[in-house]
């Protein structure tokens, strides 16, 4: 087991490439179950073989589980840091090379504390991953309030579901709750039979928010993934389908490439170099 400064020296070691601050990345879903983790774990996987340095947090409180999709073992989470029993630095994992988690909690425990106390033991703590060029934010499914403020503040969101008629009902109203704040969002299709049904069910949810959604709202298709035995093996065995050179890895390697053009068109536009503590401190400003 790599011991603790190692593990940050690598964290707060320069990559080769230029560090131009850190990306906020938000996956989200109107529903549990269509693979929302699994789109996280495996969008961090690809930046970190690209050689960008990732920051995985599990902001699902309650229902934590990227650990498990990441087989590592998580002996502290935040649940530990908020009885002050580690730091911060103590609940990093190094899964692979460039590639950290933060990991959540998966118990009801976690539920009795003031969401203020865990944000701002963050902001005391969290310039240790100030150098990280990408944080994956693996939010909770729904529309609850607190899931609504890690959108907000996320330079991308991308609203992941499946062709089956309840994630889609779903997904739309968080389109539609979330389009009262980002007036720019991104789809992922997941487990879809072929493009044209994913063209097909993002089309129709397309037409149903310009009717009814009176926000301006730019909704783009990120990209989709097709049913596929090779995702839903590696689900299984706790291993990264990108890890494999599949049809599954093409698809996602193309929007990953869709998504990194949008993020380097943001940082032409946006002079100000965003981190991981001003993210925090703005959340912590809106309890």
């Amino acid at each position: 087991m790599m011991n603790q400064a190692n593990k940050l020296q690598n964290l707060m070691s320069k990559t080769s490439k230029p560090h131009k601050g850190t990306h906020f990345v938000a996956i989200t879903s109107g529903k549990g179950g269509v693979g929302k983790s699994t789109i996280s774990a495996n969008l961090g996987n690809i930046l970190a073989k690209n050689g960008y340095k990732v920051g995985l947090f599990d902001a699902d409180i309650g229902l934590a589980n990227l650990d498990v999709l990441l087989n590592v073992r998580a002996d502290k989470n935040l649940l530990h840091v908020l009885r002050s029993e580690c730091s911060l630095e103590d609940v990093l994992i190094e899964v692979k090379e460039n590639l950290w988690l933060i990991p959540g909690e998966s118990g009801d425990e976690i539920l009795k504390y003031d969401d203020k106390n865990i944000y701002e033991r963050f902001l005391n703590q969290a310039s240790v991953l100030d150098n990280l060029d990408f944080l994956i934010i693996d939010t909770g499914a729904g529309i609850g309030g607190n899931i609504q403020n890690f959108l907000e503040m996320a330079d991308e969101v991308v609203v992941v579901t499946v062709p089956d008629p309840a994630a889609i009902t779903d997904a739309y109203a968080m389109i539609k709750a979330s389009s009262k704040t980002k007036e720019n969002l991104l789809m992922l299709l997941n487990s879809v039979k072929n493009e044209d049904e994913a063209l097909r069910v993002f089309g129709n949810i397309k037409k149903v928010a310009a009717v009814n959604i009176k926000h301006p709202l730019s909704l783009e298709l990120l990209g989709f993934l097709s049913q596929s035995k090779d995702i839903s093996s590696s689900i299984k065995k706790r291993t990264l389908f990108t890890d494999e050179d599949t049809n599954a890895t093409d698809e996602f390697k193309a929007l990953v490439s869709k998504l990194l053009y949008r993020l380097e068109q943001k940082v032409l536009d946006d002079a100000s170099k965003k981190s991981f503590s001003n993210f925090f401190k703005k959340i912590i400003e809106r309890f």
